[in-house]
């Protein structure tokens, strides 16, 4: 699944969108990449609760 996260905008950013998504899969496999303001996240869960953990934790996403 790749997210497009407007407001991830450094590597503090980054990271608090990781711990959010492993949150919900402590398997998770997840790639940030802040300038694009991109995740690639490789998860067993429901998109749904992966959007809903970002946002829970104070970035939006939309799929890209």
């Amino acid at each position: 699944m790749i997210l497009h996260v407007e407001n991830m905008t450094c590597g503090g950013c980054a990271r608090a969108v990781g711990k959010a998504i492993t949150r919900v899969d402590a398997q998770a496999r997840v790639e940030a990449a802040p300038p694009r303001r991109r995740v690639s996240v490789q998860t067993s869960a429901a998109p749904a609760d992966i959007l809903k953990a970002l946002d829970d934790a104070g970035f939006s996403a939309i799929a890209a």
